[in-house]
């Protein structure tokens, strides 16, 4: 419960004795009278309170003076307008927002009171009290609270502070024993939380729930999606909470919910009578809708609604593509499980003693996992702590995440992606997870969204999960290349485009990859245009992909068909562009080809720019200088040689690489200065 405080706009109109007074006097007795007050906040709610009905008499002595109010008084009464009101606004959000969510943000909501008084000092230091006709105990009651409000520190309750903590650790266990079936430690402190929140009826605890979930839609729609998964989490809590404390309520309500659900479908009721007698126990929400048994292993369908593995496996097989129990038409026949829900009836089943026995259809995500693991093992380093809880609180994330990615509305896609991405920004694990879960296929679909962010989003995750190995395979089975290669032709934001050529050069890090991307010569020209259109930053990407792509010697061709090696001549001659290294680095690849080697001699400014880069290169600089010129000397290359004959820095630049330089340039100037010295052993001009 994010409480967000608006700018409050005081209108012009009040004039200095009349509306504004009157408005004051009514937004002050609207704030003293708030009965039932919130158990969370309590503290400062009802010191902020009582402050304001100290100003209320203060007010009402003004109004009775009914004398014009010199225009300081007029500015600190409509600061103080603001204030009321935003304080109204905010005891409000406490009372009618969720308590649990409300424990969780307690020193958020704290600092938004202190604040609120702090601006209550500042307005009452521009009330000039010797100019007003007060009475006695009214000055003396200001002056206090003036005082008060200038000194007053920052109150977080530290009861409400142990009951967050209380709460947070149950929610840390509860994540990491759902992988082990096991349910939530520590029960009893968990019943005095939600006690001293004020749940301690069914309904209290049902109207929490629908706040939680409203609170949860609230934060899904203003991009705090990591958020939700943790409301989810409480959510979960306290179902499992109201289960457990109020296993003795009305069982006729139970089965009359139980016969309208098994009115929606008459279906899969075979039933022994020693299960029946079972079934007529089992709490609602752990039923399936369809079998109207308990759910063994609940995953999520593209409508949002939760049923048995099983049992919607076996509606989606027999041909039928909507959802049972809502009859939307499925976008998609993706199973998300539901980890929150599995964990909770598990534990349901350890405390009633109902044998509990794992689906088949789980051992297949399993045994993809530990694979997955033994491949993650032989290379990647996480850089972050792998713990057990980290990777499970990763898992619940990235599955909820793929989840709104496939059934989210547009807006929630583009959040969605976002936080998918920053989550596959940091750790081997987290790739692993994130592919596991399943996002690799929704990522390729985004990838030709219509929304700039989404694409590039899209694009930018897809380039974090292919740094895995193992993701790089999938990624490319997914048939994902042809959508990167869209994304970088024509992407609709240059970021989109040049993260897309990362992605490019990621992928053609494998051997087969390199010989996918090479049948499709458009990836070449999409790669030459970036190289000549993008940033800096996504020159180098271009220019790395390309290089990457040229290792395979029959992409070698289709580089040059590109356009590439005139652009790249080009790009030694602009300092701007910051890809000097990487240039040179292609060219010297590229000419080892045919078709490389007659584009690279048809460059006039080529040779010149080599010999400045001999003297002036990096070490990687000089090291494919020498490697262009050498090359471009052999095989009928005189005119070549000459020019570096004739050149006055060329000879004195290769005896000092061949001198000083790195073994590969001493070794490559070594053999240009023998070749020089063939083609001058008629001449009058020896080199040595």
């Amino acid at each position: 419960m994010n409480v967000v405080l608006p700018p409050i706009m005081i209108s012009s109109g009040f004039s200095p004795t009349g509306s504004l007074v009157e408005s004051l006097i009514h937004i002050s007795n609207e704030v003293a009278s708030v009965e039932k007050l919130p158990f969370v906040q309590f503290r400062n709610i009802s010191t902020m309170i009582r402050r304001i009905k100290l100003l209320s008499s203060l007010f009402e002595d003004i109004r009775e003076t009914n004398s014009p109010l010199p225009p300081s008084s007029i500015l600190c009464l409509t600061e103080l307008f603001s204030v009321i009101q935003r304080v109204k606004l905010l005891i409000q959000g406490c009372k009618d927002g969720s308590s649990l969510w409300g424990l969780m943000q307690t020193q958020f909501l704290s600092n938004q009171f202190h604040l609120l008084v702090k601006e209550m000092g500042g307005a009452l230091d521009i009330l000039p009290l010797s100019l007003l006709n007060l009475s006695a105990d009214t000055r003396e009651q200001v002056e206090l609270l003036h005082r008060q409000a200038k000194r007053v520190d920052l109150l977080v309750d530290p009861r409400e502070l142990q009951r967050r903590e209380e709460l947070l650790q149950t929610m840390t266990r509860n994540n990491q024993k759902s992988s082990g079936n096991k349910g939530f430690d520590d029960f009893v402190k968990l019943k005095e939380v939600l006690s001293y929140i004020g749940l301690r009826s069914p309904l209290e605890y049902e109207e929490e729930i629908k706040k939680l979930e409203a609170e949860a839609e609230k934060q899904a729609g203003t991009g705090g999606l990591i958020v939700v998964s943790n409301i989810n989490n409480i959510i979960s809590l306290v179902t499992y909470s109201k289960s457990v404390i109020f296993v003795d309520r009305d069982k006729e309500e139970i089965k009359e919910n139980f016969k309208q659900r098994s009115a929606f479908m008459n279906r899969n009721q075979d039933v022994s009578s020693s299960s029946q007698s079972i079934l007529s126990d089992i709490p609602d929400e752990f039923r399936c809708p369809i079998s109207l048994d308990l759910m063994k292993d609940p995953v999520i369908v593209a409508s949002g609604h939760t049923y048995d593995r099983n049992s919607i496996a076996q509606w989606i097989n027999s041909g039928h593509q909507t959802c049972p129990k809502s009859g939307q038409r499925l976008i998609h026949m993706a199973l998300i499980p539901n980890y929150a829900l599995k964990s909770l009836v598990h534990q349901w089943c350890q405390d009633n003693n109902v044998p509990l026995i794992d689906d088949s259809s789980s051992s297949f995500s399993k045994s993809e996992s530990s694979s997955g693991k033994s491949k993650l093992s032989e290379k990647a380093i996480d850089h972050i702590p792998a713990t057990k809880a980290a990777m499970n609180a990763v898992k619940m994330t990235a599955e909820f995440l793929v989840g709104k990615i496939a059934m989210g509305s547009p807006e929630i896609q583009r959040q969605a992606t976002y936080e998918l991405r920053l989550l596959a920004k940091t750790g081997m694990g987290n790739r692993r997870i994130i592919a596991e879960a399943g996002a690799i296929p929704f990522l390729v679909t985004l990838l030709s969204s219509t929304d700039p962010k989404t694409q590039e989003n899209a694009v930018t995750a897809m380039l974090n999960l292919s740094i895995l190995e193992n993701n790089k395979t999938l990624i490319m089975s997914a048939g994902s290349i042809d959508s990167i290669i869209d994304v970088l032709e024509s992407g609709k934001t240059m970021e989109a485009r040049e993260n897309a050529a990362a992605t490019i050069f990621s992928l053609s890090i494998i051997n087969n990859c390199k010989v996918t991307i090479g049948t499709r010569p458009r990836a070449f020209s999409a790669l030459v245009g970036l190289l000549r259109e993008g940033t800096s930053a996504g020159k180098k990407d271009a220019a790395s992909a390309l290089f990457n792509l040229s290792v395979y010697e029959a992409n070698k061709a289709s580089v040059v068909v590109a356009g590439a090696v005139p652009l790249l001549v080009e790009m030694l001659m602009d300092d701007k562009a910051g890809i000097t290294d990487d240039a040179l680095a292609l060219l010297a690849l590229l000419l080892g080809c045919s078709e490389g080697l007659e584009e690279i001699r048809k460059s006039k400014v080529l040779v010149p720019l080599l010999i400045d880069l001999l003297r002036f290169g990096s070490t990687k600089g000089k090291e494919n200088s020498i490697t262009l010129l050498l090359g471009l000397c052999k095989d009928g290359g005189e005119e070549v040689a000459r020019h570096l004959l004739i050149n006055p820095r060329s000879i004195p630049s290769l005896q000092s690489l061949s001198a000083d330089g790195s073994l590969k340039a001493r070794r490559k100037a070594d053999a240009l200065l023998r070749l020089l010295n063939r083609c001058c052993s008629q001449s009058h001009y020896p080199v040595g």
